[in-house]
């Protein structure tokens, strides 16, 4: 467990979809989520979500923009929670819109288990009313007695 001192870590990035401005964003991330002493799999699970995030924002959102269009990504890091912003420049979407891919009619569609996972693990995913910024917060677990 961290000790009380930690501050919050926070940081804000303009990506372009680049795969070493990717990483170096995630490897600030999930350096911020281990000195605040997230386990491996706290940290696992973030990474999986900003990956996911990304690639929908730049897949969808940016899908009819010039490849060179930046995307928002900003996190902030506490001993209790992480939250993550991602924006995109497109015209965004509605998440209640998307077919759940979990459904037998659904499993051969090439879209939505990138948002089923994230959703299984941030504690709460939200929307702006476009649709194209997405806020994650993942709240760190109990410790197990």
């Amino acid at each position: 467990m961290p000790a009380p001192e930690h501050q919050p870590e926070s940081a804000t990035f303009s990506l372009v979809n680049a795969r070493a401005d990717i990483e170096r964003a995630e490897g600030q991330l999930l350096g911020a989520m281990e000195r605040m002493g997230y386990s491996e799999a706290s940290r696992f699970a973030l990474r999986l979500a900003v990956e996911e995030g990304l690639v929908n924002a730049f897949r969808h959102g940016h899908k009819d923009l010039p490849p060179q269009t930046p995307v928002a990504f900003a996190y902030t890091v506490t001993p209790a929670e992480v939250t993550l912003d991602i924006e995109d420049q497109g015209p965004g979407f509605k998440p209640a819109e998307v077919r759940d891919p979990t459904l037998e009619e659904n499993l051969e569609l090439p879209t939505g288990r990138g948002l089923l996972l994230i959703r299984a693990y941030m504690t709460s995913v939200e929307y702006n009313a476009k649709g194209n910024r997405v806020r994650m917060t993942y709240s760190r677990p109990s410790p197990t007695a």
